[in-house]
């Protein structure tokens, strides 16, 4: 077991890379399964979760090789329909397998989908979607089994904009018979890739990015090459870090149109955000001040983006709020600030933030993924030595962070328990 040691007070100047986004990545190598033929994704972080999708991709029968930050996927020969749940139990995207599953091979066998505990995140609506395509469901013994001779287009609306749904949908309505619409979906960038990778396939689809997505089914798909889109989160993860230290830092790779949301509250808070060729400069005010934030689906506040905020303001000038209406248990940080100093109370689904309290090392343990960088943040502004333990979470979507902190001037390092 690996922990992350953080001595904090320096401000983080210089420049760093975003890397390739883990959640446009994960969906894009399970594209790959719907062409009978070599794919290849290019600017593929190296992560946990990408090392557990091409496991799975691997044990249903595809060839998978690296090179480089380049993944290869030969997928002419899949010889099993089952994602088992010793790997399903790690990464609840491996749920993303049903589609193309169903789409290419008439049946798939999915076990019910694990990840972070920040709250439930049923798969309803993805099978509601799937019966709504003609397909017949089954869930026994903790696994989905859906079978279809040939999926049918349909008009399905979704009860809420489920990411992960929209993204299920899409690629098995890509080989549907017939037209689909899909009627409240999820606007997000990485659904927006996965459109157009798909229609770089030979697929038909229109609307990605908006509230209705219309798919004309095909016959087959091409294989796929692309490259993936820097991960929204991570460049919101070290504009917070410039802002958190009064640093000045170029996040290289950070696309203004997916940080709208981030930027507004950032620019309230005192932040100064200027867009520049290849990215973003942001610059820390000495005095940050308070800002309330309510998460919501994009183009919304990014629930994952919600932890890391909340760090921030422990430093700001005054009293802050940030309600939380996506996941219903993602507040299981603030136990840890507090253990730095943090003044925080939970009132039902918010939590008021009282900052300028100061903020000391500590021994902290990350309970989930973006817990896990909203501990380092605050471990990178508190005063003194920070340890944070149970660091496989951050492992599974941030690339070397703590290397890419180091060369911005932190006192940071990976070290054993």
């Amino acid at each position: 077991m690996e922990k992350i040691v953080i001595q904090g007070g320096v401000p983080l100047t210089g420049e760093v890379q975003v890397s390739g986004a883990k959640n446009s990545s994960l969906p894009l190598l399970f594209a790959t399964l719907l062409a009978d033929g070599v794919s290849e994704i290019c600017n593929v972080p190296n992560l946990r979760d990408i090392s557990t999708a091409v496991k799975l991709l691997r044990e249903l029968g595809a060839d998978v090789s690296h090179h480089g930050d380049c993944i290869r996927v030969d997928a002419r020969r899949i010889q099993s329909v089952e994602a088992s749940y010793d790997l399903v139990k790690t990464m609840r995207a491996s749920v993303l397998v049903l589609g193309p599953l169903l789409a290419r091979c008439g049946h798939a066998r999915v076990s019910l989908p694990g990840g972070c505990a920040i709250g439930a995140r049923p798969i309803n609506l993805h099978l509601k979607g799937f019966e709504a395509l003609g397909a017949r469901i089954q869930l026994d013994h903790g696994y989905v089994e859906a079978t279809a001779d040939r999926l049918r287009g349909a008009k399905i609306y979704l009860d809420m904009p489920t990411v992960g749904g929209t993204e299920n949908l899409l690629m098995a309505a890509a080989l549907a018979e017939g037209v689909t619409v899909l009627e409240n979906a999820a606007r997000e960038p990485e659904i927006v890739q996965l459109a157009e990778a798909l229609n770089s396939m030979g697929a038909k689809i229109e609307g990605a990015g908006t509230a209705i997505i219309r798919i004309q089914g095909v016959e087959r798909l091409q294989p796929l090459n692309c490259s993936v889109i820097p991960d929204r989160i991570e460049a919101g993860t070290f504009m917070i870090a410039a802002a958190i230290t009064a640093g000045d830092l170029l996040v290289r790779g950070a696309v203004e149109e997916h940080q709208e949301a981030l930027i507004s509250k950032l620019v309230d808070a005192g932040v100064l955000i200027r867009p520049e060729a290849d990215g973003l400069r942001v610059v820390g005010p000495e005095k940050l001040q308070p800002v309330d934030i309510r998460t919501s689906v994009f183009p919304g506040f990014p629930t994952d983006m919600q932890a890391q905020f909340m760090a921030l303001m422990t430093k700001a000038d005054g009293t802050s709020r940030i309600s939380e209406t996506v996941f219903e248990n993602r507040f299981m940080h603030v136990c840890e600030l507090q253990r730095m100093g943090a003044d925080i109370q939970i009132d039902g689904h918010s939590a008021i933030i009282r900052g300028c309290t100061p903020l000391t090392g500590a021994p902290v343990m990350a309970t989930d993924l973006r817990a896990s960088a909203s501990l380092i943040l605050a471990a990178l502004a508190a005063e003194n030595t920070t340890e944070v333990s149970r660091i496989y979470h951050l492992d599974r979507g941030y690339e070397k962070i703590e290397k890419k902190l180091a060369a911005l001037g932190a006192r940071i390092w990976r070290e054993q328990e």
